[in-house]
């Protein structure tokens, strides 16, 4: 038999497969009731039928084949199919068939196992299931299937394994399943199961695994779960309306994996919970908890992942023992205080997030967690006092500028289950929580993501299995534009027709506490993968601090591209203020010179008040010339964007020599950074260069009405009395000889300062 599985050679099926028959059956080859024999022999009319069905699928069968009854060898001949009535494995994992599932299989009466995750399948679940009397797995998984869940499936009382995750069914669970008590494993999240958790699987007493997860189901969690002592792994979340407490769990002690996330779980954790001696992970984040950590859940030996977070936690934290090999405890968002115990300070392989807390910070703890006080409960850092006005980030990347936008770099190696960073200029922060199996905490491709002009954008991605939150720290306070980039780069195309393409990442988008997007997914919002996707929103600051949070509620598949792998993904962010503002994004390191040249200006007030009449009067002598710069720009008819000589000199640190890129005949060229976070190319024509300004005005004039992808931005310009200024969009490319011929390169950047203003016709050449 294996040697036909190996070598048979099949026409790939992308469309219903019992359009011609049961052509299906060949691939639920597995196994034959051949115990009886005394020679390796198939019944004979199943060989029959296995060879209609080489004929019907125009295969090749292996040379071994024979329709004597013993299928080992000589060669198939065509017959017309007949059932297969001592099948017992029926398994065709992993492939794209599509169409509902045939009422015949009810008849294949031998069937121990019924497995067809992976597919296309639609339509309703068969009632003649209910016929497989000596099924003991039944995976529907991950398919397209409508409607419920037979009550027949009541009948399979021998059923030990069912998978009825991301399979589409909905509605509630059948009462007759009640009859199911030889259930050991039961696998339904990410399909819209409504009601009650049934209060029967309490009487599964066999079962050890169970998963809800990403359903609709009302609370509570039945007490009858108590008396599932076999329980090992336990994963039910995303639980609607009624709460519940942790009662259920005393008698639970076997227990590896507990994760009862975001499960509206009240009350306190129980104080014997250091007695789950064989617990490995616990979650318990997203509830509302209340009371202390008990001591003994940190003695528990075995436990290697703790999630408490987002919960109403108190107290100060137990001690613990390093030796015992905790290696992720995040305690994020609770109402945590004091100081911290040893074990926290002290250098180790734990990962650690204890983000949005009351906690007391000095000199013993503040450089060992850097950044952390400023992520505290009211996020104290240049509170009241704000420095910045936007800031951007290259989410799981290094470094990059796209379209004239700095994204700083977010691509620490530490990133991990509980973890946290915070800038050392305290602009901006992130944290993580929660636990990958297999998976990266980072997406890479080398693909060139469409529908970009930047595809460089997308070429890392962060991803979470959890809750990924990313912070904006002292902003001025007021209205801003929130800009996040998605691009689905870990998944395949629904339109590749595979298996592998039956995946979807479904995750939730807050922002500011509020949700903007729920059940969000990339390629379905792209139309496709490897499709860039900008998501912009308005955001209200007005505490001096932003945040983004992207958080997985137990939606989308599981197990695509490998087990595991799910929940948030984004490429970069970009915040900026939607007003004017006046901060100076002078970071905390710079605090000390900032207070020093305070100090000089105050002593030099009384001496300034002079001056400023002095100052007065010269303005108002300039004035009229000064609007005279003006109505020359009003001859041009398209006026363009003007910038203060004030605005350009503070954005190229007063022309500082360090930002200088070139210098052409007619002046320098400076790098500079705008308010709004743009970096520009600004050309200092000089004043002995004679340029006059109706050549200025002519130069701007024909350089705004050129306008092309290849061509560098011209944002604006500025004239103030005899300063004429052109502010450009900024790239750090190739010379313009190399981007014609394909030459070495000749300069290390080409801007403006490469050619003469002087030359109207001729404007900046993007590299192409």
């Amino acid at each position: 038999m294996e040697a036909l599985k190996m070598n048979m050679k099949v026409k790939p099926q992308s469309s219903s497969i019992f359009a011609y028959g049961y052509c299906l059956l060949f691939f639920f080859l597995v196994s034959f009731d051949i115990s009886n024999a005394q020679t390796p022999t198939t019944d004979p009319s199943e060989v029959r039928a296995l060879n209609s069905i080489f004929q019907q699928w125009d295969a090749q069968a292996v040379a071994l084949w024979n329709i004597s009854g013993d299928p080992y060898s000589g060669s198939a001949v065509n017959e017309k199919l007949v059932a297969l009535k001592f099948l017992t494995d029926l398994i065709i994992d992993k492939n794209f068939f599509t169409g509902p599932l045939p009422t015949f299989i009810g008849n294949l009466s031998a069937l121990q196992y019924l497995s067809i995750p992976h597919n296309l399948f639609s339509g309703t679940i068969p009632k003649e299931l209910g016929n497989l009397k000596e099924l003991y797995m039944l995976s529907l998984a991950s398919n397209n299937f409508s409607g419920t869940l037979p009550p027949e499936l009541g009948n399979l009382v021998k059923l030990e394994q069912i998978f009825i995750d991301s399979c589409g069914l909905g509605g509630e669970i059948p009462s007759t399943f009640a009859n199911l008590k030889n259930m050991r494993m039961m696998l339904a999240s990410d399909s819209p199961f409504t009601g009650r958790i049934p209060d029967f699987i309490g009487n599964w007493t066999k079962l050890w695994q169970l998963r809800i997860q990403g359903n609709s189901f009302e609370g509570p969690i039945p007490s009858s779960f108590s008396n599932l002592t076999s329980l090992q792994s336990l994963r039910i979340s995303d639980i609607y309306n009624v709460s519940s407490s942790l009662d259920f769990i005393k008698n639970l002690t076997s227990l590896t994996e507990l994760v009862l996330r975001n499960a509206l779980i009240t009350g306190n954790i129980p104080s014997d919970i250091g007695e789950y001696k064989s617990l490995q992970i616990l979650d318990l984040s997203f509830n509302n908890l209340t009371g202390e950590i008990p001591s003994g859940l940190l003695s528990i030996s075995s436990l290697k992942s703790l999630f408490l977070g987002n919960n109403s936690l108190s107290g100060t934290l137990p001690s613990l023992n390093m030796e015992l090999g905790l290696l992720n405890v995040d305690l994020s968002y609770n109402h945590l205080s004091g100081g911290f115990p040893s074990w926290v300070t002290a250098p180790s392989n734990l990962k650690l997030n204890l983000v949005a807390n009351n906690f007391i910070f000095d000199k013993s703890n503040i450089s060992v967690m850097p950044g952390l006080n400023c992520l505290q409960r009211n996020f104290p850092c240049n509170r009241n006092s704000p420095l910045y006005a936007h800031f951007s980030i290259k989410c799981g990347g290094p470094e990059m500028t796209a379209e004239g936008i700095v994204y700083e770099a977010e691509n620490s190696a530490s990133f991990g289950a509980a973890w946290y960073y915070v800038t050392n200029t305290e602009k901006w922060a992130v944290s993580n929580v929660g636990l990958f199996e297999n998976n990266s905490y980072v997406q890479n491709t080398s693909v060139q993501v469409i529908a970009s002009n930047t595809p460089e954008l997308y070429q890392t991605s962060r991803v979470s299995p959890g809750s990924l939150r990313y912070y904006g720290l002292g902003l001025h306070n007021g209205l801003y534009n929130v800009s996040l980039f998605f691009a689905e780069t870990g998944l395949d195309d629904p339109s590749s027709q595979t298996w592998m393409s039956r995946v979807r990442r479904v995750f939730d988008i807050y922002i500011q506490g509020s949700l903007e997007l729920k059940d969000f997914d990339i390629s379905k919002e792209a139309g496709g993968v490897e499709r860039a996707l900008q998501k912009i929103f308005k955001a209200n600051v007005s505490e001096n601090y932003l945040e983004i949070h992207l958080f997985w509620a137990g939606k989308g598949t599981c197990c695509v591209p490998i087990q595991g792998y799910y929940g948030p993904l984004i490429s970069a962010i970009h915040v900026v203020s939607d007003f004017v503002s006046n901060v100076t994004g002078i970071p905390p390191s710079n605090r000390g010179k900032k207070s020093r040249l305070g100090l000089i200006v105050g002593i030099a007030v009384p001496v300034g008040v002079v001056s400023l009449i002095f100052i007065f009067a010269v303005f108002y002598m300039k004035r009229k010339p000064q609007h005279n710069n003006e109505d020359e720009l009003l001859g041009i008819g398209s006026r363009p964007n003007t910038f203060s000589y004030t605005e350009l000199r503070s954005a190229t640190d007063d022309f500082n020599p360090s930002k200088k890129l070139g210098e052409g005949g007619f002046g320098p060229v400076f790098k500079g950074t705008l308010s709004d976070g743009r970096i520009v190319a600004v050309k200092q024509l000089s004043v002995a260069s004679h340029q006059g300004k109706s050549q200025f005005v002519t130069e701007i004039s024909t350089i705004s009405a050129v306008q092309h992808r290849n061509l560098v931005k011209l944002y604006g310009c500025c004239i103030e009395g005899d300063r004429r200024l052109l502010v450009y969009e900024y790239l750090e490319n190739r010379s313009l000889d190399q981007a014609l011929f394909g030459r070495n390169i000749l300069y290390t950047h080409f801007t403006p300062s490469m050619l003469p203003i002087k030359s109207s016709f001729i404007h900046i050449i993007r590299n192409i």
